[in-house]
């Protein structure tokens, strides 16, 4: 199949994401109007505060990491495109049930480990966790191929070459998860949302 990389009419959902990132990482970091401390995704204030759940992964800790998720939207936009997407809203439809998807693996890890008197103090932030999804996503859909997603079709194909290069890319971010600093538990839950997202 002919791949043509150029501006599409779908790319209207990919610049609206990377605009509300910069967006926010300029109000919270480089403006310092709003306080990143009310945005951060902290467990045991989200069944008082759950905008958390989606504020959380529009911050970032410094520009680097803003940086690496706004590559991460390009790369994820490429492998879409040749996959075949077809589908204006595909990427912010994907965007809002992962965010309550991954919620709800980390919420299940943390009831396990309070079985064992384990209570784990942390906070997350950063989009990552999408991305992560999206890649666990398109490495089934270039097996498989996709034909609908919640109902609408997107007809996206399988192709080698996308399963060749996403199988490397997850392979070195998981690689990369196990670094200090680096959310192993927001990465893994992303991939598991992304493949739980491609199974129904």
């Amino acid at each position: 199949m002919a791949f043509n990389n150029s501006i599409s009419k779908y790319d209207w959902q990919y610049l609206v994401t990377g605009f509300f990132l910069i967006s926010v990482f300029i109000f919270t970091d480089l403006i310092g109007v709003i306080d990143k401390e009310y945005l951060y995704f902290v467990p045991r204030l989200i069944s008082d505060q759950p905008h958390r759940i989606f504020t959380s992964i529009l911050i970032h800790a410094d520009l680097n990491h803003l940086l690496s998720n706004l590559g991460g939207i390009i790369i994820t936009r490429y492998f879409l495109m040749r996959l075949g997407i077809e589908s204006r809203f595909f990427y912010l439809k994907f965007i809002f049930i992962c965010s309550i998807l991954n919620f709800f693996i980390i919420w299940v890890y943390e009831k396990i480990l309070s079985y064992f008197n384990i209570f784990p103090s942390y906070v997350a932030l950063g989009f990552s966790g999408i991305i992560y999804a999206l890649f666990g996503y398109i490495l089934l859909t270039s097996f498989y191929g996709k034909k609908y997603f919640l109902g609408k079709e997107i007809d996206l194909k399988s192709n080698y070459e996308v399963q060749k290069m996403s199988k490397t890319i997850c392979l070195i971010g998981l690689i990369f998860s196990f670094l200090p600093g680096v959310s192993l538990l927001g990465h893994l839950s992303g991939f598991i949302s992304g493949c739980f997202l491609f199974l129904v």
